[in-house]
């Protein structure tokens, strides 16, 4: 690819992309509601070409193009924009993918991971809620310190069961975490998980551990105990 340098960067790359793309990939990630056709590996080599630069990863985002996006998270830097820059664009993310990337790649990187997950835990809308579940379930594994697990629990109880489908995979998550870390919590962690039946039926390829909470809780525990 030519330089960034041109006088339109931002066409530049999308021309690029628009190069890269691959009618069996976007019909495959279409059937996952990511509406791109770009090879990953071949993604994450042109960002190392491109380079950090955040003023270009905004005006990627900017552009609502999937494959745009995705790219855009793996050139900016975490520590560069505030919660409402990144709330907006969570908000603004077409497709699970670029959403998950930009929750893990860079909102669990920025100072402003802890305000965002509590900003975002009860939003109205769903997709955006998962995200501070997502986040919810970091806090579980690496600093669990004055989180209400029990607390958690009673919303997973209450909520999980009816919650859609991004955000009720999310708060599985925090429920097998929880279950997972703290022995404490681990016997009402799989209760819940038995009453809700959340996952019991999710088709699992053959040797990997099934999301449905139990089955993960004992599974994970079993494995950290043979260590």
């Amino acid at each position: 690819m030519a330089s960034t340098t041109a006088n339109d960067p931002v066409a530049e790359v999308m021309t690029a992309l628009a190069a890269l793309e691959d009618p069996k990939a976007r019909a495959i990630n279409e059937r996952h509601g990511d509406a791109h056709g770009v090879n990953l590996t071949k993604l994450r080599a042109l960002a190392k070409e491109l380079k950090k630069n955040d003023e270009l990863a905004l005006d990627l985002w900017g552009t609502g193009d999937t494959a745009a996006q995705l790219l855009a998270t793996l050139v900016m830097r975490p520590r560069s924009h505030d919660a409402d820059r990144l709330d907006a664009m969570l908000r603004a993310a077409r497709g699970p993918k670029a959403q998950a990337w930009l929750v893990n790649y860079i909102v669990k990187k920025s100072p402003h991971a802890e305000e965002l997950r509590l900003r975002w835990l009860d939003d109205k809308d769903p997709v955006v809620a998962s995200a501070g579940w997502t986040l919810t379930s970091e806090r579980v594994n690496k600093s669990p310190a004055g989180l209400d697990l029990p607390g958690l629990l009673d919303v997973i109880e209450a909520e999980m069961k009816e919650a859609p489908q991004r955000l009720q995979w999310a708060m599985n998550e925090t429920l097998a975490y929880i279950g997972i870390e703290n022995p404490d919590l681990r016997d009402r962690a799989l209760a819940i998980g038995e009453r809700l039946q959340v996952l019991k039926d999710y088709p699992t390829p053959p040797g990997c551990t099934s999301p449905f909470a139990p089955t993960w809780i004992t599974e994970i525990v079993r494995r950290n105990a043979e260590k």
